[in-house]
């Protein structure tokens, strides 16, 4: 049986894109913050598919610590990972907040949780064959930009700007990550879902949220949304496009930005340097 880890997995997309692969026989694995509703999401899934083959971790995606201890409980429990969906994220409050370890929140979780959780599995999903790692991005990192020194916003903060960023960044770290792995029997690839009603923005304040939450009547659903991901789980012979950005299941060329091989490299080593000093 395969194994699929799927972050946010308890709503939204990733529950569809956990409902899907679960229907196509993989075991799956939900990361996931709250317990109640991961739980729930879990009986819903089995209930639809059958599978029962559901496990839940709880952790929270914005501690490096938390991640990294979950990431060793998933290397000691499975001994193959042939999915890895770095889906989870949030949309920013209006006021910038760092994490107890002194990262910006919407750079830890949509951007850092994807780096070290992936670095973390990797000595996994390089024994599994054919593995695969699918980043969520949004067209929203055309709103973003790449300054090394000011990675997390300490000047200029808005939501806008944090969340278009954070997204960037899924995409910049997707290119470079199929660099690290060439040669290796290992693929990823990174995805705009849409703009798609879920909770994604319920707990925001921002200002941003407010147009986001406005719009909730002509968004995709979930499952809409979620075609994309699973797409990238399940189509085969998509292997020589590693590397890539889809939108609606086919690659697209993103903002310049992270199309330079140097932003690239420059953002993975500059993760690594934040991933150390948190840990």
């Amino acid at each position: 049986m395969k194994t699929a880890i799927v972050t946010g997995a308890n709503s939204g997309i990733g529950k569809e894109t956990a409902r899907a692969l679960a229907g196509n026989g993989y075991q799956i694995v939900m990361i996931c913050r709250n317990r109640d509703k991961a739980e729930n999401a879990r009986h819903e899934i089995i209930d639809e598919t059958g599978n029962d083959r559901i496990d839940i971790l709880i952790c929270d995606l914005s501690s490096m610590h938390q991640i990294k201890e979950t990431a060793e409980t998933i290397r000691e429990t499975y001994p193959e990972i042939d999915r890895l969906v770095n889906n989870a994220g949030l949309l920013p409050d209006g006021e910038r907040k760092e994490t107890v370890e002194g990262l910006e929140l919407t750079f830890a979780v949509n951007h850092m949780a994807y780096f070290l959780l992936t670095k973390e599995l990797m000595p996994i999903l390089e024994k599994t064959p054919k593995s695969r790692i699918i980043n969520v991005a949004s067209d929203a990192h055309r709103y973003g930009g790449f300054d090394p020194n000011n990675l997390q916003l300490r000047t200029g903060y808005n939501t806008s700007k944090a969340y278009g960023n954070s997204k960037l960044y899924n995409i910049m770290f997707t290119s470079q990550l199929a660099k690290e792995i060439d040669g290796k029997d290992i693929t990823t690839y990174s995805l705009h879902p849409g703009v798609v009603n879920t909770n994604f923005a319920a707990d925001s304040n921002s200002w941003f949220a407010k147009l986001f939450n406005l719009g909730r009547f002509f968004m995709r659903s979930p499952a809409k949304g979620a075609e994309a991901s699973i797409y990238l789980c399940l189509e085969e012979e998509i292997e020589h496009l590693s590397g890539r950005y889809f939108r609606d299941k086919k690659p697209v060329k993103p903002v310049g930005a992270a199309r330079s091989d140097e932003n690239c490299r420059s953002l993975w080593e500059l993760s690594e340097e934040i991933a150390n000093r948190a840990l």
